[in-house]
């Protein structure tokens, strides 16, 4: 096919030379009116077959492309090639979106993508029965209107999407659903919602025997405990030699109460779904009560003394549970000091507990110049009963429920668990909040 500028070129020249030659024959009279009513003739078959162009435009159809003559045959061609090819690319491309629908619809996850403000875009039908939306009539609506969850409302802002968040179905009281969002393209996000119902039936079947053998563990425990404390102090009930094993079973009973104590909190902690106190907290005040107590363990360990500075932003205030926030940092601090061992009077173990901002979070840090964590244990270490060395753990009195109490505290506060240590160096812990639990103190 010859290139339509040249086919013009040619009709444009070979009209002149028959102009000339006219000129030629007869006068410039009759050479410019042949010129110029061919000229006329060409153009008006120029328009003739734009409206045609025009027309079939207004109603695009790939059997409706007009023949054309001359120059416009060979554009018609090309627009009938085009037109192939783009229906069977849309034919394809069809056929792609039919088999990414299948497959989104046969996944059990729904699945929601969210625009940059959080409206929806898109969602699956298993999201629709598990969100209760309507892509009908909820495209294009902001999330936030359709699930009215306080906390849902708090995860989507605060950008924290770390970790899921458990969300009841309000279509169906009893489905529990896991929420996480995933950031992608221009700032929009993919929500994909799990449901989590038989897992959590299960899991509230765990809490409820561990909270149930407990409690009936705790009565014979105390009974044996205070036998054991009555003999031991009675005078001539428990031979001299004998003693020893009496010592060793009052102090194996009272590690076993603390252990039901610790999975009673920990078992409360886990099945207690309302949010957390948002009283303001004192930090500062709070911090140094936890220093105070810190440097009473750190006295009561036998030949085991510790240097413990404390450094705090006096403007920066928390809001939730005073209770569960101070067992979370009473924790960490208890653990760097159990792990911080020194038998030299002259360079004594240094524990630095540091509460301030850091990129608009607020950081509560402890960190240790102890004995260090290999890699491989750090991220078991908030799972129950795990212990890198399970001898030096009982030797210092801990119950394997420390981190995990932490870890669930802090996960009620919308906060996390960050973890980095070098053998043989030190630890350092720190409890990251999010911005909508800071206060900053006039």
């Amino acid at each position: 096919m010859q290139d339509i500028r040249w086919k013009a070129g040619l009709f444009i020249c070979a009209l002149i030379v028959i102009a000339l030659f006219s000129w030629l024959v007869s006068d410039v009279t009759t050479a410019l009116l042949i010129f110029s009513t061919s000229l006329l003739v060409y153009i008006a078959n120029h328009i003739f077959w734009l409206q045609h162009l025009q027309t079939w435009f207004k109603k695009p159809a790939l059997k409706d492309i007009p023949e054309g003559l001359g120059l416009w045959e060979d554009v018609f061609n090309l627009l009938l090639k085009y037109e192939r090819n783009n229906t069977a690319n849309q034919t394809q491309l069809n056929s792609a979106l039919e088999r990414f629908n299948l497959a989104t619809s046969a996944m059990p996850d729904g699945l929601v993508i969210l625009s940059s403000s959080n409206e929806i875009e898109w969602c699956t039908p298993n999201a629709e029965n598990q969100l209760g939306l309507d892509l009908k009539t909820d495209k294009n609506l902001p999330i936030v209107n359709l699930i009215r969850n306080s906390h849902f409302i708090s995860y989507l802002y605060n950008e924290q999407y770390h970790e899921p968040f458990k969300l009841k179905s309000w279509r169906n009281p009893d489905m529990v659903l896991e929420i996480q969002l995933i950031p992608f393209a221009d700032n929009q996000k993919l929500l994909i919602s799990h449901d989590m119902t038989q897992l959590e039936k299960v899991d509230v079947m765990r809490r409820d025997f561990i909270a149930n053998v407990s409690h009936e563990l705790r009565t014979p425990l105390t009974v044996v405990g205070g036998f054991l404390e009555t003999l031991i102090d009675m005078e001539g009930a428990v031979p001299d030699k004998l003693k020893p094993y009496f010592a060793m079973m009052e102090e194996q009973t009272l590690r076993m109460r603390r252990i039901i104590e610790d999975l009673l909190t920990l078992s409360t902690i886990e099945s207690n779904t309302e949010e957390p106190d948002n009283s303001q907290i004192d930090m500062p005040s709070l911090l140094k009560s936890v220093q105070n107590d810190a440097l009473g363990l750190s006295q009561s360990l036998n030949k085991i003394k510790h240097n413990i500075r404390l450094v705090v932003d006096p403007k920066l205030n928390l809001t939730g549970s005073m209770d569960e926030l101070r067992s979370v940092f009473s924790n960490l601090v208890s653990n760097a000091i159990r792990y911080t061992p020194t038998n030299n009077a002259d360079k004594p173990g240094e524990i630095e507990i540091s509460w301030g901002l850091q990129g608009g979070e607020a950081i509560f840090c402890v960190k240790d110049s102890g004995i260090g964590i290999e890699q491989r244990h750090i991220d078991r270490l908030t799972e129950r009963f795990y212990r890198v060395d399970r001898s030096r753990s009982r030797e210092t009195g801990g119950t394997g429920l420390g981190l995990s109490i932490v870890k669930h505290i802090l996960i009620r506060h919308q906060a996390k668990l960050e973890i980095s240590s070098e053998l043989g160096v030190g630890s350092t812990f720190s409890a990251i909040f999010p911005k909508s639990r800071i206060v900053q103190a006039k």
